[in-house]
């Protein structure tokens, strides 16, 4: 059995939190400089160059990428040989978050009652998915999301019958509803398959995969491509402006689920999808 402290994910999830905020992931940036070179629209071709300066300054000066700092989700690997130590599981990260986001002077989002709609005074509590896992291992992922985009999610419960072509007609629809309001161009997440709940989940754990590691199911990895292309066809473009880029990419996740059903979700992000993780 291996002990990890409860101070050591603490301080963990402090950096986690201050690191998505303020240095976009290196495969959004790199999508983002792909879609520069391919976009040939004036207006979109400034945009995607501003989303690249700002994102150099936030990174240079320790500064938020965006003013929404988000509602902090955190994604945790649990291995069942491990042991947490010293302290509360739960408290220790939430600890962490209230930290991190203090040191790194980020806005706290958080009502601690959604009808109340008061700001809780110590920047959580924050969303945990925990996931127990084989091994020794402890993995944290930390996902702060802005609701700017976090509002556009959709949930449908499908007949089973109704297969892949309703699904794309589902998502381009929700995208195209998102527009402008979501701050494009998107990483579109999507869940398909379990329930109601677990799909919604999976279409924002979606989000933590790289976009440029390409999905190991042949089936969802065409889904992907065809809604990626079809999504970028639609003309919303950056900021809602027109032009080519309208989606960064699309990744699917899948579970097994009941022979009545096939639940989809989908969870869009604005252009500044950030996330950090640690394996300790």
């Amino acid at each position: 059995m291996r002990k990890i402290h409860a101070r050591q994910i603490t301080s963990i999830i402090s950096e986690l939190c201050i690191e998505a905020n303020t240095n976009l992931r290196s495969d959004v940036k790199r999508a983002l400089r792909l879609s520069l070179a391919r976009e040939d629209n004036p207006r979109a071709r400034g945009i995607l160059q501003m989303l690249l300066d700002n994102a150099a300054c936030a990174r240079k000066f320790k500064l938020a990428i965006c003013q929404d700092t988000g509602l902090p989700c955190v994604f945790v690997k649990l291995g069942q040989e491990v042991l947490i130590v010293g302290g509360d599981f739960l408290k220790a990260i939430n600890k962490g978050v209230e930290e991190g986001y203090r040191k790194g002077y980020l806005r706290n989002s958080i009502t601690a009652h959604p009808l109340k709609r008061k700001t809780t005074p110590g920047f959580s509590p924050a969303v945990v998915t925990v996931e127990i896992v084989k091994g020794a291992h402890l993995e944290l992922a930390v996902l702060p999301k802005g609701f700017g985009c976090e509002n556009k999610s959709a949930l449908r419960m499908f007949k089973p019958s109704e297969g892949p072509e309703k699904i794309k007609d589902f998502i381009i629809r929700e995208v195209k509803l998102a527009g402008s309001e979501a701050c494009p161009p998107f990483i579109v997440g999507v869940g398909i398959g379990a329930t109601s709940d677990r799909a919604a989940s999976l279409a924002k754990e979606a989000l933590l995969r790289p976009l440029k590691r390409k999905n190991s199911d042949k089936i969802v990895a065409k889904l992907e491509k065809e809604l990626l292309n079809k999504i970028n066809r639609l003309g919303i473009g950056p900021m809602g402006l027109g032009g080519k880029t309208t989606c960064l990419g699309v990744n699917v996740l899948t579970a097994p689920t009941h022979i009545a059903g096939l639940p989809v979700a989908i969870n869009i992000s604005c252009h500044a999808l950030r996330s950090a993780s640690r394996r300790i």
